[in-house]
């Protein structure tokens, strides 16, 4: 999984014979990289890292935070054994919630039943390749000196966090509001650290959207005015704005999409919760199907009260030069001359559209997380960050690929009132329209550029998340 203890210096007898305070004085003298009697975070990480244990980011830092009592920097002997038989006590609990049949030994059918009770569902050969990776003597079964020695140096607390790193939200905001929403253990709930992973994960969505905004703006453009213009493409668009408002302009209606990351989050974080109780028993690990349905439920309820926003950034986005002096003066000129429903116009394809696309990305981020265990997962089933990404960010794109045109629709019922001349339409009536005058590549217009922003918005949110992560206390995702 995410650290490796076999094949450290410790020497066999050790582990063995010797009680813990001997184990842990071997284990601390490998780790005093120079013999000061005290470690650091730099000592920590070299040492580890020459025992062939590779732990998850920020792992060492964890550690630190909690076993550092005096808060001086350092680990003397006493603090490092203390943490460690503290530790121990977690890993005998977490050891003992995965011997379902109490036999004092781990098998296969005991990790699928484990990762099933969190919503992962994985195959006997992948729950023996997890075994394989803590089973030191070939026995296909582990017993606790083997789990012990497995996780010893490794900071999670429980099986929830032993296996989490394959839950399906990473934190990455790719502008999209559709996704389902994160989930945070117990520990994380009752120690703040879930407000301060959403703080960070709603700035990195900030700088994510700001540095993706023009292609954002792009999208809508062409979704909007494509059909008067069929000859509009990526670069006659980004030179018709600049040429129209300059390079100001490629950011227009951002400042909006940024505003309502924070409120959307709130909301649709505390739904989620709400659905989740709701749906499954006390004490019960919510499934993958329950997770779909809160997320959807949740985006739906985020989105209601939201959804005003939705259309001052649509309306802000294809708006000329000059017609709105900013977000208020928008929505009083939408108020005053449309009426209080003009700021709930799309909002039926944007409900719709939630389904398929929380379906497909969940459903297809499970089915690559599967294909990447089955077939390249040897000793371990730590994906790592890259797999991580490329996983959310195709799934997130087949999820896009799917609700679409429900989201070119609702941005043309945003803005068709703007559009001089142009027929205020239903839903019904505008797929009707747009089938019959573009056809079914006409759904699709502006999704090119939506495309383009995946990339550089998935690699601009990670870098921001984990940084911020750091500068807010939080060590361990």
């Amino acid at each position: 999984m995410l650290g490796r203890l076999r094949g450290w210096a410790l020497p066999a007898a050790a582990c063995q014979d010797a009680g813990p305070p001997g184990r842990y004085e071997s284990l601390f003298r490998q780790l005093d990289r120079n013999g000061d009697g005290v470690i650091d975070v730099g000592e920590l990480r070299e040492g580890l890292r020459s025992l062939g244990v590779p732990l998850g980011p920020d792992a060492e830092e964890k550690i630190f935070t909690t076993g550092d009592i005096d808060k001086d920097g350092k680990l003397d002997f006493q603090e490092f054994m203390q943490y460690l038989r503290d530790h121990e006590k977690k890993m005998k609990l977490a050891f003992k919630s995965l011997d379902k049949n109490s036999d004092g030994k781990i098998e296969a059918s005991e990790i699928i039943q484990s990762f099933m009770n969190l919503g992962i569902k994985i195959s006997e050969k992948q729950a023996k390749k997890i075994l394989q990776s803590i089973d030191s003597d070939g026995t296909m079964t582990v017993d606790w000196d083997e789990w012990r020695d497995y996780f010893l140096l490794n900071p999670v607390t429980n099986i929830e966090e032993i296996v989490r790193f394959w839950k399906h939200s990473t934190g990455i905001d790719i502008g999209d509001s559709l996704t389902i929403p994160d989930e945070f253990t117990e520990d994380e709930k009752t120690s703040g650290q879930w407000w301060r992973q959403l703080l960070a994960g709603g700035i990195a969505g900030a700088v994510s959207r700001t540095s993706t905004a023009p292609l954002d703006r792009l999208k809508v453009m062409m979704q909007v005015h494509g059909s008067n213009s069929k000859k509009m493409n990526i670069y006659g668009g980004f030179r018709q704005m600049v040429k129209e408002g300059g390079i100001r302009s490629l950011w227009r209606g951002n400042g909006t999409n940024v505003l309502k990351i924070a409120p959307e989050t709130a909301l649709k974080f505390s739904a989620y919760e709400q659905y989740k109780k709701m749906l499954t028993r006390e004490g019960q690990n919510i499934g993958t199907f329950e997770r779909f349905i809160s997320g959807s439920l949740a985006g739906a309820t985020a989105q209601t009260f939201i959804y005003p926003m939705e259309v001052l950034k649509t309306r802000l986005a294809v708006a000329r030069t000059g017609q709105y002096t900013g977000l208020f003066d928008c929505a009083r000129k939408i108020l005053k001359h449309e009426g209080l429903g003009a700021f709930f116009k799309g909002y039926i394809p944007n409900i719709l559209g939630i389904i398929p696309y929380a379906g497909i990305d969940l459903a297809v981020y499970e089915l690559l997380k599967s294909h990447w265990l089955e077939h390249f997962a040897k000793d371990t089933v730590n994906p790592g960050v890259a797999v991580l990404l490329g996983c959310g960010a195709l799934s997130s794109t087949c999820g896009q690929l799917a609700s679409y045109p429900l989201a070119l629709v609702r941005t043309r019922m945003q803005a068709q009132a703007m559009i001089v001349g142009s027929p205020q339409l239903n839903m019904v009536g505008l797929f009707r329209h747009i089938i019959s005058k573009e056809g079914v590549p006409g759904m699709y217009r502006g999704i090119t550029p939506n495309f383009m922003k995946v990339l550089p918005a998935v690699g601009i949110s990670y870098a921001v998340y984990e940084n911020m992560k750091q500068a807010l206390g939080v060590t361990q995702k």
